[in-house]
């Protein structure tokens, strides 16, 4: 008898202790959602049937997550798991900017996913230079009204803008974690370009402020940040200096905006001459793509009807919006996402349809620039606390970008007043200058000779070792 209670005691101990455990659990995530409602089979996400997909090893997954169940918010993601030893590599999160385009149209099919969409707009080839070679990469349509991502609430894209982004952004992580838990303590990282260079800062500033928290803990290591946004004023500095020094606008333009506009000021559409001066920027730019000043534009015919390539979205307002413009290098890649992801069956494979009822897919949702309700005129300030909370942070450009110029960046960072540890020196690929490189303290920053706005474009090569090079915490090559 004194055996069996023995016995009886040990298993009540070991009774309380895994169900303080599982308690623990439901209450780390319970702010979030239900957990029993995200605690799915990963496999109900997993992509099988792919039209057009080349075959590959290593699995890949796609589906929505719930950031809002009131309003009926969710979030589009596509995972790619690393090519090999997925188990061992760290997770990698990719924003595009925009605000309003898509992460799966640019980054994961133009840029350094392992499918990139083909010419004739029904099917996929392998990318041998994709990201996911080093480490396990997600790709996100954020906010809402981006892609697939949508809300049931109309209400919500009024009010879309910085502060929304990144809440819903750090929700979906959460609960994409629960999709995958195996990744929640992993290495992780967040990457990406152009208006994501606000986007990437701010979510990674409230990663830190959440990760107080131990419950609430992600594992965050670093940012990556391709040809940024960062400063209004400076990337409106940056901008108009760019366009002189490479000929697009006269010597007599540029010096009427530099003596009429003070890019700090919130009236500064009130000035004529200023006004005048950009818009002559802006309609010169009209004649060449600004995202790649010294390759072809794509010309509208039979197969480019609608010539969205260069389209403007200008607005000239107090919250200093820089312009928009859809467009990038092939240059009618942007065409070849859209008829891909407006396929019936690609659609279905993806989880976002059911293979009979068409989802209207863009690759850039002009509409919610339209109505960005709030935007931050700089991140400076996160860099700060970022670099001060040892993030590794580097920031990269294409020098023959317009949009968002290799000077408006070397501006931006001037302003941060970083001691040099190692000037600037041209760094190497394959015996090649691939562009040039300055560590600061807290933060390396280089440039990619040739390549335009969207660089893994131009310089697939080059941007995949330079990854590399950022996840290893090691400088890129100094010698040929």
């Amino acid at each position: 008898m004194a055996l069996i209670w023995k016995i009886m005691s040990v298993l009540n101990i070991v009774l309380v202790v895994l169900l303080s455990k599982k308690i623990t659990v439901v209450a780390t995530h319970s702010q979030w959602s239900n957990e029993k409602k995200y605690n799915v089979q990963t496999s109900e996400d997993l992509v099988t049937d792919l039209p057009g997909q080349p075959n590959v090893e290593f699995q890949h997954y796609a589906g929505y997550v719930t950031v809002n169940e009131k309003n009926g918010r969710a979030l589009f993601y596509w995972f790619y798991e690393a090519w090999t030893l997925p188990h061992e590599k760290p997770l990698v999160l990719w924003l595009n900017g925009g605000p309003g385009c898509s992460s799966v149209g640019y980054g994961a099919t133009q840029e350094i996913g392992p499918f990139l969409v083909s010419t004739d707009g029904k099917g996929l080839r392998l990318n041998p230079y994709s990201w996911n070679r080093e480490a396990n990469m997600l790709f996100l349509e954020s906010p809402v009204g981006v892609g697939f991502s949508y809300s049931n609430t109309t209400s919500d894209y009024d009010n879309l803008g910085d502060d929304l982004t990144a809440n819903d952004a750090y929700v979906f992580l959460h609960n994409w974690f629960l999709k995958f838990p195996s990744y929640r303590n992993r290495t992780f990282y967040i990457a990406g370009e152009s208006y994501a260079g606000k986007y990437v800062p701010e979510l990674a500033g409230l990663i830190q402020d959440k990760n107080k928290d131990p419950s609430m803990f992600i594992n965050l290591k670093g940012i990556l940040l391709g040809n940024p946004e960062t400063n209004d004023a400076e990337d409106w500095k940056g901008m108009i200096d760019y366009a002189w020094s490479h000929a697009v606008v006269s010597d007599e333009t540029h010096k009427t905006i530099r003596e009429s506009c003070d890019f700090n000021s919130n009236n500064i559409w009130s000035n004529d001459d200023c006004s005048q001066g950009v818009d002559e920027v802006l309609r010169q730019y009209k004649e060449i793509d600004m995202y790649s000043l010294y390759t072809s534009v794509c010309i509208p015919n039979s197969a480019y009807t609608e010539n969205k390539g260069m389209q403007y979205v200008f607005k000239k307002s107090s919250s200093m919006m820089m312009p928009r413009i859809m467009g990038g290098y092939d240059p009618c890649l942007d065409d070849y996402a859209k008829s891909y992801y407006n396929i019936l069956e690609v659609q279905k494979a993806l989880h976002v349809g059911d293979g009979h009822q068409l989802k209207n897919w863009s690759i850039c949702n002009v509409d919610i620039f339209d109505g960005w309700a709030q935007t931050k005129a700089s991140v400076i300030p996160i860099y700060k606390k970022l670099i001060a909370a040892k993030l590794r942070i580097w920031v990269y450009s294409g020098d023959t970008d317009g949009r968002v110029p290799v000077l408006s960046t070397r501006y931006s960072l001037s302003s941060l007043g970083l001691p040099i540890i190692r000037a600037w020196r041209p760094w190497y690929h394959q015996k090649q200058v691939a562009g040039w490189l300055q560590e600061y303290r807290g933060l390396s920053f280089a440039t990619f000779r040739g390549a335009g706005h969207a660089v893994p474009i131009f310089k697939p090569s080059e941007s995949l070792a330079f990854f590399a090079s950022f996840l290893l915490g090691e400088s890129p090559s100094s010698q040929r």
